[in-house]
Formats: structure tokens, sequence, C-alpha cells
């Protein structure tokens, strides 16, 4: 795209061991677009959804417009790009194990690596 820069990066965020919630990404700080998640080598057995806040500090569940949990089946290794607009405008992002009914807590340390664009 002539005449146009493209910004990409990768951050990761890690959940801990016994815990179901990354750590906070600030979209600001990175680009603003989340673009793609790559999954760890090893998972513990779990759909992720997502946390935003606009002030770091309280946090609710992602929906989308037709206020549908924003819900990806994930996989060890796998690759996951998201539609980029589904989180436009949020500014801190968590990534959960399961859901806020059903929280998976893993099994050991887990880094994800997101991609993270304008």
């Amino acid at each position: 795209m002539s005449g146009m820069q493209e910004f990409r990066q990768t951050t990761t965020t890690t959940i801990a061991n016994g815990a179901s919630q990354s750590a906070a990404i600030d979209l600001t700080d990175r680009g603003r677009l989340l673009l793609c998640i790559q999954m760890p080598a090893a998972w513990t057995a779990a759909n992720i959804t997502f946390l935003a806040s606009n002030d770091g500090v309280t946090y609710g569940p992602v929906y989308d417009q037709y206020l549908e949990l924003t819900v990806y089946n994930v996989a060890a290794l796998a690759y996951l790009a998201v539609p980029y607009w589904k989180f436009m405008g949020m500014r801190y992002l968590k990534i959960r194990s399961g859901t806020a009914g059903t929280p998976v807590n893993q099994g050991a340390g887990r880094t994800l690596t997101l991609v993270i664009g304008s």
C-alpha cells in the first residue's frame, strides 16, 4: 500500500500457573489493534474469552455487536486471526482461559504471543 505506513509488532502476555486470566495489555502503547494470537505449545484445554477496560482497573467481558460473548475455540500452537474491529476502541485487554462462569486455570504458566498493529 503505497503512501501508507503499516505498523505491526508482537508482544506477549502470560496466564500464570493456576490462574485463568492474563496480565493486561495496553493496546494504545502497541498500535491499537489486535490482529492475531499465537497460542503456546502447551495449553490446558479451554476456549478463550476477553476482558476489556478503559482505565486498567475495572474490567468487563467483551461482547460483539449481537451481544454474544466473544469466544474462540483454541488449541496448543494455534495461530488465531481475530477480526481487528472486534477490539477497536479498547485500551486495556486481558485474555481469559474459559468464561466468567467457567474459568479454566492453566496447569503451568502459559505465554501467548499477540500481533498488534495499526
